[in-house]
């Protein structure tokens, strides 16, 4: 059985792997045009530079090893972002905006979601510099942009933003083991664990956090909870982000909710985070946020937010497509029939020379025409299955 691969891992057969290969190149092209330049981190790095801001959930996701030349630890990276954001903060250095993308294979110890391999395809763009709502409309625009660009329709934006939780709980001042508990609480709307979580905390925070995984649903949540918790400058700002990003994103987003209580990243990000979710998928096929902390690590913390997606979650997703169908040639020493050959493929069409010449196997190489000599010249015709 050595033939079996692991759980959660799996090949991609060519109709997948040349269809994903299209999908990275429009998506790269569409950022190219909004300004955005190209990187490729390693695949492997020390643990230390992957594993920032004390992510919990990202150590346990990371496979680790050790380094026989160095002998510190390895890791195969679970995410590029803390990659891309090294290379913003040491080997660019720029003063301004930076506008970065990526594509690559990240690895994950489990799968992130029900259905989710553990060998993403992870593509994203990252913007930092400026932190202002602007960027974060930026970021939100190219991520829809792209989704519809493969042809991806139906889908639904959720809109969060941890400011909310961070002003309830004031930054770090009740505990970090309660504000872990709190959290985990509301990711999962846990009313009764969170009941027992807020006795010793101010009667304000107590109605206002018990609020929050009931305000969930449309943009109408913004209104609710401007009437429901304390109006103070930050959460104010965070409502009207919300409200603003809402109404410019609608007309590319087929739906749009609003979901308090969501904090997923919460140690991770720093302002509003946002999901895609699609009727077809188990789990958000896109994810971002602001993460204005991430570059502390390396020494230079800049305003950030930035979008990724998996091409391997998205394919079963596109809208069906016919394969793209080929011409034969014979296998023949004929400079003419070579220079024919090659005119063709020079034009765009796939040629597949016949090596073995035996018509049982022809349907294997997914032909439709044949190259066939007339009167002299090497022209294309339908295939004829009797030849």
């Amino acid at each position: 059985m050595n033939w079996l691969l692991p759980e959660y891992i799996q090949d991609m057969l060519p109709e997948e792997a040349w269809r994903i290969e299209a999908m990275r190149g429009e998506i790269l092209q569409g950022l190219r045009l909004s300004g955005y330049q190209l990187v490729s981190p390693p695949l492997i790095e020390y643990a230390e530079s992957l594993l920032i801001n004390d992510s919990t959930d990202m150590d346990l996701r990371t496979f680790k090893l050790a380094d026989q030349l160095s002998g510190r630890t390895l890791a195969l990276r679970a995410d590029i972002t803390p990659q891309v954001a090294r290379i913003d903060a040491h080997l660019l250095n720029r003063q301004g905006v930076t506008r970065l993308c990526y594509a690559g294979s990240v690895v994950h110890t489990q799968p992130a979601g029900l259905m989710s391999t553990r060998e993403p395809l992870q593509i994203g763009a990252e913007l930092y510099g400026h932190a202002g709502i602007e960027s974060d409309l930026e970021i939100q625009r190219l991520m829809l942009q792209a989704l519809s660009l493969l042809g991806i329709r139906d889908i639904h934006l959720d809109l969060g933003h941890v400011d909310v939780f961070q002003a309830l709980i004031g930054d770090g001042v009740i505990g970090s083991e309660l504000e872990q508990a709190l959290f985990t609480a509301l990711q999962h709307k846990d009313v009764p664990m969170l009941q027992s979580l807020v006795g010793t905390l101010p009667a304000t925070v107590q109605s206002s956090l018990l609020a929050l995984p009931q305000l969930h649903g449309g943009v109408e949540v913004i209104a609710r909870a401007r009437g429901l918790l304390p109006q103070t400058p930050r959460i104010m700002a965070a409502l009207a982000q919300l409200e603003q990003a809402s109404q410019q994103l609608q007309p590319l987003a087929g739906s749009i909710g609003i979901d308090l209580a969501e904090l997923r990243g919460y140690h991770y990000h720093s302002g509003m985070v946002f999901a895609v979710y699609h009727p077809r998928s188990h789990d958000a096929i896109a994810l971002g946020g602001r993460y204005d902390n991430v570059g502390k690590a390396f020494g230079r913390a800049r305003p950030a937010t930035g979008f990724s997606m998996d091409l391997r979650q998205l394919y079963p997703l596109l809208p069906k497509r016919e394969q793209a169908r080929a011409i034969l040639a014979p296998h023949r020493a004929d400079p003419a029939l070579q220079a024919a050959i090659d005119e063709l493929r020079e034009r765009g069409e796939i040629v597949v020379v016949d090596l073995l010449g035996k018509t049982e196997y022809r349907a294997e190489l997914n032909c439709d025409r044949e190259l066939v000599l007339r009167d002299g010249k090497w022209i294309v015709e339908a295939n004829r299955t009797d030849r």
